[in-house]
């Protein structure tokens, strides 16, 4: 299987993006309902949500919460302004385009860095792990609501099927597991949840 790049990613979401919304929240009313809602639920204090995209969590967070959001593509970014405009965010959220496996913040300015399905596109995720455990300070939580490899042997076999054609066209790999990258980055795992026949994860790590 072809492994993806920082550009290969940027092409495929300034591609995607106009149609974005509308496809991803048709896969997650049928396979991942509430997880958006979930992860924002977890979030405290100073947030930096990592692959924010079009910024589809962003008017969910509580007025007690600020927001750092870090996107590669440039259409996607547009489309989080104007999300931000919309909902009149500005106090509370900062958008920048930049890379998370390289993220352009201090070390230990975050209470919680949150991340909805997206450690299934970014080339490295444990990259992006590690970097994630740098911004929070300690005590801090990485909030995770993602897919990956089903627990029922038949789907996990389709899903393996299908990955290739879904990095190609998608930069999605559908059976990446998120929590060994966790782990190696020093992550201490608090919870996970398995749901959708195990496709559908919702996992919270601490930085001890």
């Amino acid at each position: 299987m072809r492994t993806t790049t920082d550009a290969d990613v940027r092409r495929v979401f300034d591609r995607l993006a106009d149609r974005y919304d509308p496809q991803m929240l048709a896969w997650e009313r049928r396979l991942f309902p509430g997880s958006r809602e979930w992860a924002v639920g977890q979030a405290r204090g100073h947030v930096v949500e990592i692959a924010v995209g079009t910024g589809l969590n962003l008017p969910l967070y509580g007025a007690d919460t600020t927001v750092v959001g870090i996107e590669l593509s440039g259409r996607m970014l547009e489309l989080a302004r104007r999300r931000v405009a919309r909902a009149a965010l500005g106090e509370r959220v900062e958008l920048r385009q930049g890379d998370v496996q390289r993220l352009d913040l201090p070390d230990g300015i975050a209470d919680t860095v949150l991340s909805t399905f997206t450690m299934c596109t970014i080339p490295d995720p444990a990259a992006a792990a590690r970097e994630a455990y740098r911004v929070l300070k300690p005590g801090g939580r990485f909030v995770l609501a993602e897919h990956g490899p089903s627990s029922n042997p038949i789907i996990r076999a389709g899903m393996r099927l299908l990955e290739p054609v879904s990095v190609r066209f998608e930069a999605d790999y559908l059976t990446r597991d998120p929590r060994p990258f966790l782990e190696q980055a020093g992550f201490e795992i608090e919870s996970v949840s398995r749901m959708t026949r195990g496709i559908s994860f919702r996992v919270l790590a601490l930085r001890p």
